[in-house]
């Protein structure tokens, strides 16, 4: 076996990126081509019977892709991050990570999966503060000097978690991966275990306004305000599941309380700000050799997408 089939059988493969920006159809090209399962990384594609508005795949891509993670929850349920990791885990684990790919945006999902559950420590919030203050118009590149001094195994990492780094580092005197590393021993055989990762972020650039206007669209042609008429029949107008992006907005036209058209621009312009919140988490939370970024209508992003999944693209 060759170094890179060796790595591409331990590495667990994410793809991810904003909403609307071409994930899924990148996975499927990628699950039927080498026989994978998709597990879901979707808080809104949990939930049974929301289906157009969460963009869940369709009946014959379920047939030729075999998907976990998707319609698992009753819309009334609370489906914790702790929890989809858990099963997610468990998924990956039996399947192994050489027949499995995860995709989705929900970041806290993913972190979930990817790092240790464990009690972080509890740091003054004035002193905690004022170190935020200084450091937030500090360079990505500075902060990850401050963390090859402080916490060097976590200088690789995106903004958000140098910065957690390098206050629990200064704060208690401990190393964030010291404590991630000590608490794996505690952790139990119910919760993940730490994985090495390599992500794909899909993300079309300049297209994806585009792509998110013609999505909309596209499920309001297909039946999605009929869809939420039949639901605001018998789901609760508290359960969880309406949180999914332009449902309540949607709920409210279906009873007279907005136009069509208003709706659309209410939805519109959510799901822009969606899109605007994950691309940020993307770029800050995820850096270094194992991040590969594509944009999806690149000429050889078949050829990259490929050359990813066999572990010789991280570009």
């Amino acid at each position: 076996m060759s170094s890179n089939d060796a790595l591409a059988d331990a590495d667990l493969r994410i793809i991810c990126g904003p909403t609307a920006a071409g994930k899924s159809a990148v996975a499927m090209e990628l699950a039927a081509r080498h026989g994978l399962t998709i597990v879901s990384a979707d808080s809104r594609q949990i939930y049974r019977r929301f289906d157009i508005g969460t963009a869940k795949p369709s009946a014959g891509d379920r047939a030729r892709v075999p998907h976990l993670g998707i319609d698992v929850a009753d819309p009334t349920e609370r489906w914790s991050a702790a929890r989809w990791a858990v099963e997610a885990n468990q998924a990956v684990t039996a399947l192994g990570t050489d027949r499995t790919i995860v995709v989705g945006g929900t970041g806290f999902y993913l972190r979930a999966l990817v790092e240790p559950l464990f009690d972080a420590p509890v740091l003054d919030a004035t002193r905690r503060a004022a170190l935020q203050q200084e450091l937030a118009g500090r360079t990505l590149d500075e902060l990850r000097r401050w963390c090859l001094t402080l916490d060097p195994a976590r200088a690789h990492l995106g903004r958000t978690q140098l910065l957690r780094a390098i206050e629990i580092a200064l704060f208690t005197g401990r190393r964030h991966s010291d404590l991630l590393a000590e608490s794996q021993h505690r952790v139990s055989e119910s919760q993940p275990s730490v994985r090495r990762v390599r992500w794909l972020v899909i993300d079309p650039g300049a297209r994806l306004a585009a792509q998110l206007e013609g999505r909309l669209d596209a499920m309001l042609a297909s039946g999605w305000p009929e869809e939420v008429r039949e639901l605001a029949h018998d789901v609760p107008a508290d359960a969880p599941a309406w949180q999914a992006c332009g449902y309540a907005v949607l709920k409210d036209y279906v009873e007279g309380a907005r136009t069509l058209a208003g709706a659309r621009d209410a939805i519109l312009i959510a799901t822009r700000q969606y899109a605007k919140r994950q691309r940020t988490w993307f770029r800050n939370q995820l850096a270094g050799a194992h991040v590969t970024r594509l944009n999806p209508h690149d000429a050889i992003s078949d050829a990259r997408v490929n050359a990813w999944w066999s572990g010789g693209d991280s570009a």
